[in-house]
């Protein structure tokens, strides 16, 4: 079935093909992806579309002495067969396995690492400045997608590329997608560039003129002020004008003409942009038809394209939150909704159809996203901003300078927070509360189950003074009922008691306090729980009643040990003076890489048998 593919084990194997034989081994390097896939769930539709574009790479340049930069890492997978890593592809986002996206750590082949988007263009630049202070011979590539493209990162690379005459070359691949569909100017100026041919057939005419002759140089020169006058006509003058020579669009899944132009590009020097218009899910029927859902389908059969969902306990957080957003807009025409690119995934989907003009998906802009949020809170509406928690490390300074500067009432839902599973280390939100709980004038909350994220979000609301962060994780709720529960607004800065104890409390946020709560009654009244939904304002009152009735206290939170909850409660302990000992349960001072959910809860302490443990060791 694999009959080119399992002979290469390195890019030297693979350029030692002829190059007829490269169309037969994109076709076995998807049908490949699409088995592993199809039992261990990974990125699918984003591999699919790249496929040609990487053969391409690694046929005509010299990898891994000349660097491919990935952005975001979701299309590397045909990278990681082709470069040694093909026997151990059906390990990718288990434990020990594979990493989902391109990791130096694992192989030399991967220049850089990527899980956020828009950084390649920066990353290769660097590498590029690199290999010429050293002297080396190299080539260095990007490879970003339209949607990457819109993050303000990439525009700050390609300024500084385009002026610093740098040797790199950006490869443009167009797939008008980035998870959901692309929206916005660029969007549209990409979409302008692809169906206007008048300048690339011009272009195409030039390329076969000048083929490999040593007039080219004079000819280019003496071109050079027509082609301004096409690519004006095209759109391309944006890389023009920012000092890249722009070429294409090309059909980025023809294999042919993606070697074509690469091996004519490789020869040039400077910042240069090739334009691949490729197709999301290429080759394979259900995920080209619909890009969204096949972008991380989970199981699936691979024959039928039916895709193998798993029983779901609960109602997924992402869902009650898109669900309780509705019914807080139906109440309140202030009410709107913003995300970067994450519609779907943080649950925004039916608040989009039920009100579209009070839904703005910005793009993969998280900073452009926190201050137009302040914008339209500044403006008298009520925004409610939901930004996965590890891409929102990426808006810090707007959180603080245009929002929280202003107190300025913008509710900041925070999804994915605490350890998200297979992505790893680059998608843990484990920061969010060290980050945030430093800054003035706000509130941080961490809701134990779904009825408590609607309590808060109502609550939130209600607030006139901002910000307000609700912090939840990703996956599904504790199976509280939720829905057509009155909303109540809950006393901000107030923690709840759980269970009362004569010897050891232990204070929890967020869900890992039901964990800490089902641990606790293996030692009937000797442990006390505590829920301190509230990590900011804390509730001091109840943290001096605890000091002065137990002999010990426990942390326990779905977060960095440092800075969070642990150093909320220590910085109180030791401002009284109280010598009580805080042990904490958490994330250590570590990235966890990949693993499910549960195995990394478990590795962090943080499922009911490791608490008991930790209990049992503290009471003893």
């Amino acid at each position: 079935m694999y009959e080119l593919l399992e002979k290469i084990n390195s890019p030297e194997d693979l350029r030692a093909l002829p190059e007829n034989q490269l169309e037969q081994l994109c076709a076995e390097l998807r049908a490949y992806i699409i088995e592993c896939c199809s039992v261990n769930p990974g990125h699918l539709a984003s591999s699919l579309g790249a496929v040609e574009l990487i053969v391409g790479f690694h046929y005509v340049f010299d990898s891994p002495s000349d660097k491919i930069v990935f952005d975001v890492g979701h299309q590397a997978y045909a990278h990681k067969i082709l470069t040694g890593r093909r026997e151990r592809f059906g390990t990718l986002r288990t434990a020990g396995g594979l990493s989902g996206f391109p990791s130096p750590a694992e192989s030399p082949w991967d220049a850089f690492a990527a899980g956020h988007s828009s950084t390649s263009i920066s990353a290769a630049l660097g590498l590029a400045e690199a290999a010429k202070l050293q002297g080396l011979e190299r080539k260095v590539v990007a490879l970003i997608g339209d949607g990457a493209l819109t993050g303000g990162l990439a525009f700050e690379g390609l300024n500084n590329a385009g002026s610093s005459l740098a040797d790199i070359l950006v490869l443009l691949n167009d797939n008008n997608q980035s998870i959901d569909g692309n929206l916005g100017g660029m969007h549209n100026y990409l979409l302008r560039i692809t169906t206007s041919a008048r300048y690339n057939r011009f272009k195409e005419k030039v390329w076969n003129k000048l083929g490999d002759s040593r007039f080219r140089a004079f000819l280019q020169r003496w071109t050079k002020s027509l082609k301004s006058w096409f690519v004006k006509q095209s759109g391309g003058d944006l890389f023009e004008s920012l000092g890249f020579r722009y070429f294409g669009p090309i059909d980025g899944n023809d294999i042919q003409s993606v070697v074509t132009n690469l091996r004519k590009l490789r020869k040039l020097d400077g910042p240069r942009v090739l334009h691949c218009c490729t197709v999301k899910g290429k080759g394979y029927a259900p995920a080209e038809n619909d890009p969204v859902v096949w972008h991380a389908p989970g199981r699936f059969d691979p024959a039928t394209g039916e895709r193998k969902a798993s029983a779901r306990p609960a109602a997924r957080y992402q869902d009650v939150f898109g669900a309780v957003l509705c019914e807080l807009a139906d109440a309140d025409p202030r009410v709107v909704g913003i995300t970067p690119a994450m519609a779907s995934g943080c649950g925004m989907t039916a608040f989009a159809r039920r009100f579209p003009d009070r839904f703005f998906d910005v793009g993969i802009e998280e900073e452009h996203a926190a201050t137009f949020s302040a914008g339209l809170a500044a403006g008298g509406l009520r925004p409610f901003c939901n930004i996965y928690s590890s891409f929102s490390q990426r808006a810090y300074d707007q959180i603080i300078h245009d929002i929280a500067l202003q107190r300025l009432p913008v509710v900041l839902c925070f999804d994915r927070a605490g350890l998200v599973g297979e992505d790893g280390a680059t998608h843990q939100g484990a920061f969010d509360l060290a980050a945030y709980r430093s800054i003035p004038d706000t509130v941080i909350s961490a809701p134990r189950n779904e009825t408590e994220l609607r309590h808060l979000m109502y609550t939130a609301l209600k607030q006139e003074r901002g910000p307000f962060i609700i912090r939840y994780p990703r996956g599904c709720g504790e199976g509280s009922a939720w829905e057509n529960v009155p909303f109540e607004e809950l006393p901000v800065g107030e923690a709840v008691t759980l269970k009362e104890g004569t010897e050891v409390a232990v204070i929890g946020t967020g869900p890992a306090v039901n964990r800490a709560l089902e641990a606790a009654e293996e030692f009937g009244d000797k442990v006390g729980v505590y829920y301190f939904r509230f990590v900011k304002p804390l509730d001091e009152e109840t943290l001096s009643t605890l000091v002065s009735r137990y002999r010990a206290l426990v942390t326990v939170e779905d977060g960095c040990i440092l800075g969070g909850l642990f150093g909320a409660v220590s910085e109180f302990v030791c401002s009284r003076g109280a010598g009580i000992p805080v042990h904490p349960v958490g994330i250590g001072d570590a990235f966890v890489l990949h693993d499910s959910q549960s195995g990394q809860r478990a590795a962090c302490g943080l499922d009911r048998e490791s608490l008991v443990k930790t209990l049992r060791e503290i009471l003893s």
